[in-house]
């Protein structure tokens, strides 16, 4: 059954009822921009979340240049806890529509295909979505098929805003100081690009950023970025033979040598990295070709981009006045490089994901999160489930009940450091 928004969710929907009002608030990112953050209205988000948590009671919350929000629930324990911090960010990708966003609830659903009303072509079908299976009579959130809804990662931010909510309500709840972190681009690549560390104060963290119920990823891809730019010789289209070589068909060849049933997203699943082109652009004389590549190691890494710097030679063999400039540009790297190094981070985690009464599963992500990011920078930090699925679509779905133990897990995890320490 769909219902409208005026709906008493109660106390277990705390964290459903600020991501409705969340997702209403247009917050996506632009990879072709040059100001930080992307977007300025990525910040309409990040100030309201300043003013919540300033009405909680937390005196320091602020919004700083640019467009992160930071703020502080101060320790109640009399020991010495370590500092944890908790991060989402508030962008939408720019590879969906944020504007405009629609959420309809439906209300204890009943098992069958999910048709989104706006554009009745959208269809959430129960064969293609596993972890919908095991959603039968819970409330599922979903945009209304023109837009995408926002899950990623304003669960995220609503479940870490919930949870705050909770603790600054109940002060008998034991904790060390806890540390906010909501974060604009994320979703280009650029979340951690300007956060200040030293201000956060943190000793670990966790992105509240993953998919299935019960999950915590401690392990992403390394990733690089490759651009070609290609250097053809132009010539007039009469006066051509045996002199012009068109970049556009050397990029051409470029991307038909690539294989056609391995090393690309598609043919790939698990443990399996690939070589992704992502954008074309030029005229005869110049065409710049970018690729993403990923795998879970940096050797694997190097091996991909030497197959297609490989890849290139072969092809400039047929092109002899021509030349291609080969520039790989490294994104970020797998965080279990770090965090096998602090393996209470991701333990105490999984034992809060069993607490909420959860089969806790630890896994591997196709991916990356600003976790990633901030582990190197010297912010240990895994990824924990927001409920978030089909993400980057009109599809996207999250439910009421996976949020609410998205934000019963956080509450746990505070009180294990503090019990821990």
């Amino acid at each position: 059954m769909i219902r409208d928004l005026n709906f008493p969710l109660g106390a277990k929907g705390v964290a459903a009822a600020r991501f409705l009002k969340y997702v209403l608030i247009d917050t996506q990112s632009d990879p072709n921009s040059k100001s930080f953050p992307s977007t300025e209205k990525q910040k309409d988000l990040s100030r309201l979340l300043v003013q919540e948590l300033l009405d909680l009671g937390i005196t320091d919350a602020h919004l700083d240049e640019w467009g992160y929000v930071y703020a502080t629930i101060p320790s109640n324990s009399i020991k010495n806890v370590s500092t944890i911090c908790f991060c989402s960010h508030v962008d939408t990708s720019p590879d969906c529509s944020g504007a405009g966003v629609k959420p309809i609830i439906h209300f204890n659903w009943d098992g069958s295909d999910i048709v989104l009303p706006d554009d009745t072509t959208q269809v959430i079908k129960v064969l293609e979505h596993n972890d919908l299976k095991k959603q039968i009579n819970n409330d599922i959130i979903t945009a209304s098929g023109t837009t995408l809804l926002g899950a990623d990662n304003k669960a995220g931010v609503a479940e870490i805003m919930a949870a705050v909510e909770y603790l600054m309500q109940n002060p008998k709840v034991k904790h060390g100081t806890i540390k906010i972190l909501f974060t604009p681009d994320e979703e280009i690549g650029r979340g951690t690009e300007k956060v200040d560390l030293v201000k956060l104060g943190a000793d670990f963290g966790y992105t509240m950023d993953g998919e299935s119920l019960g999950t915590v990823e401690d392990e992403t891809f390394s990733a690089d970025a490759v651009c070609l730019t290609i250097h053809g010789v132009s010539m007039h289209p009469g006066f051509a033979k045996g002199r012009l070589e068109n970049a556009l068909k050397i990029a051409g060849d470029i991307l038909a040598a690539l294989p056609k049933d391995s090393l690309s997203p598609e043919t790939t699943e698990e443990m399996e990295g690939f070589i992704h082109p992502t954008q074309i652009s030029g005229i005869i004389e110049s065409v710049k070709l970018d690729f993403i590549i990923r795998d879970f190691t940096v050797a694997g890494l190097h091996e991909k981009e030497a197959y297609l710097q490989n890849i290139v030679n072969q092809v400039l063999l047929n092109y002899p006045n021509s030349t291609v400039d080969f520039k790989v540009v490294e994104q970020y790297r797998n965080m279990k490089e770090v965090l096998v190094n602090h393996p209470q981070v991701v333990e105490f985690a999984l034992e809060a994901i069993e607490k909420a009464g959860l089969k806790a599963v630890k896994r591997s992500i196709r991916g990356g999160t600003d976790g990633s990011s901030l582990s190197f920078m010297g912010l240990p930090c895994p990824n924990i489930f927001a409920g978030e699925h089909a993400f980057h679509s009109k599809l996207e779905w999250v439910s009421v009940q996976d949020m609410e133990k998205a934000t019963q897990v956080i509450i746990n995890l505070v009180q294990i450091w503090e019990q821990r320490s």
